[in-house]
This record gives C-alpha cells, sequence and structure tokens, in this order.
C-alpha cells in the first residue's frame, strides 16, 4: 500500500474531539447539564411504568367514552371552536403588525446604520415574549373582563415578542445587494426597505406568521382555562365538574381545530414557495 502523498487532495477525516473545538467543549457541557438534571429531578420512573399506574390510567381513559355527541351540545362547542379560531386569527394579525413595527428599530438595516433604537427594542421584545400567554390573559382580564377580548390581546402582546425577533433577524439577514444598490441612487430608507428589502424577506416573514398562527390555534384553547373564552373555557368548566363524556367532545374539537389549521396553513406555504 502507497502512502499518501503531503499534497494529496484527499484528507483524513477530524478527530471526534479536538481541546480547540468550540462545538466539542459546548457539545460535552450540554450532554453534562442533561446528565445533572436526570440526577437532581426526582423522576420516578418505577411508579410511572407500575402496573397500578397503567390500571389507573386505563380507568380515567373510559370515562371519556362515549363522548357527548347531542346537538344542543355539539351547537355549544361548534360557537367556541369558532371563537377559538377568531382569537387566534386576529391575534395573530395583530401581532404581525406589532412585529413588523418594532422589527424595524430592532434590526440594522445596513453595514453604516447605527441602529441607536436596536437595544432598546430588542429589551422591549424579550420584555413581551418571556411572558407566557396565560400569565399575559390572567393579568389582562383585571382590565379586560372575562371573555375572548383578554385572550386575544394576551396572544397579540406574546407573539408581538416573537414575531419582532424573527422579523428583525430575517431582515438584517436580507441580502444587501439591492439596497445598496437603491442607496447609492439617494433613495430613501423606507423606500429602500419597501422595494429592496421587504420583497426579499416577505416569503420568510408570511411563514413565520403561519407558524405562529398553528401555535397560538393551541394557546388560544388553553387560555380559556382562565376565563379568555373558547374551547378552553368549555374544558376547564366541564373537567372540573367531572363531566368527562362532553369533556371528550371539547378535546375532540380542539384536534379537529388544530388539524384543520395545520392544513391549511401547510397549503399556504407550499403555495408559497413554488
Amino acid at each position: 500500500m502507497k502512502p499518501r502523498a503531503a499534497n494529496s487532495p484527499y484528507k483524513l477525516p477530524p478527530p471526534l474531539f479536538n481541546a480547540r473545538c468550540t462545538a466539542c467543549w459546548f457539545t460535552l457541557g450540554l450532554l453534562a447539564l442533561v446528565l445533572a438534571s436526570f440526577w437532581s429531578l426526582d423522576l420516578q420512573w418505577g411508579q410511572f411504568l407500575s402496573l397500578e399506574a397503567a390500571r389507573s390510567m386505563g380507568r380515567f381513559v373510559a370515562e371519556f367514552f362515549p363522548p357527548d355527541l347531542s346537538t344542543p351540545f355539539l351547537a355549544k362547542v361548534g360557537v367556541g371552536a369558532a371563537e377559538t379560531l377568531a382569537m387566534s386569527a386576529l391575534g395573530t394579525a395583530l401581532a404581525v403588525v406589532g412585529g413588523l413595527a418594532l422589527a424595524l428599530p430592532a434590526s440594522r438595516l445596513h453595514d453604516g446604520d447605527r441602529a441607536w433604537s436596536r437595544a432598546p427594542t430588542r429589551l422591549l421584545l424579550n420584555a413581551l415574549r418571556s411572558i407566557p400567554e396565560l400569565v399575559w390573559a390572567a393579568l389582562l382580564l383585571i382590565s379586560a373582563g372575562l371573555g375572548p377580548f383578554a385572550g386575544t390581546l394576551a396572544l397579540a402582546l406574546h407573539t408581538t415578542g416573537v414575531l419582532g425577533r424573527l422579523f428583525a433577524e430575517a431582515i438584517e439577514n436580507a441580502p444587501p445587494g439591492p439596497a445598496f444598490a437603491l442607496r447609492a441612487q439617494g433613495v430613501g430608507t423606507l423606500r429602500v426597505f419597501l422595494y429592496a428589502t421587504l420583497p426579499q424577506v416577505l416569503p420568510q416573514l408570511s411563514s413565520y406568521a403561519l407558524y405562529r398562527w398553528e401555535n397560538n390555534i393551541r394557546a388560544a384553547a388553553v387560555l380559556g382555562v382562565v376565563g379568555a373564552g373558547g374551547l378552553g373555557q368549555l374544558l376547564a368548566f366541564h373537567m372540573g365538574l367531572f363531566q368527562m363524556g362532553k369533556t371528550a367532545t371539547v378535546l375532540g374539537a380542539m384536534l379537529l381545530l388544530v388539524a384543520l389549521v395545520d392544513a391549511l396553513s401547510y397549503a399556504v406555504r407550499r403555495s408559497m414557495t413554488r
């Protein structure tokens, strides 16, 4: 077997671990954190996987059958599903507008942009998305009262923080060529954004918005637990009364609504990439 020439284009694969490899040390640190989490948490796997736990769970699941399919209750569930869908759609639409408005001051539009407002605006976005929707809804119930209005505002505030950060990253990572060409011709910042940057990032922004709409469907169903209306409020009411047949119907409506929105969002994203 001939030895490999020093100037051969074929190179041996790098070693799995290198003391100078930052990613290697990060992976080891993450692995150590996971192992420490297993050790520190009181995970009672034996009790969870026991035969008695399986029997108890089986008896609990059996109480959901048969679901309540009476016409009056199905009509009530249909109204709740429409309310949940409306909350998620309006909350997401408000978040798209607010996120885009905050994404501009939260991003550096070009290399020479000093972006004085970038740090405080990103701090605001971090604050909005660090508070979960459930906490926002509990806070807004004090001022907005019970019902879907508080849930819609809660979704809008949290999602504004999420979409604003995603939109800002997309704007900053847009190819700079078209914007640079317009600025060289003396075009203003707003028109550069509208005619150069926005058309490039619009498919990505739309994909982010549709994905968050899918998430907000699930979040809107949960917000009803604190009195924000929709299917979640029906779920909390009937589960609290141990009416498991009605609870099963509400859960089925939640699954169906999420599946329909997921399919619609997937179809829209497919049509945008063609």
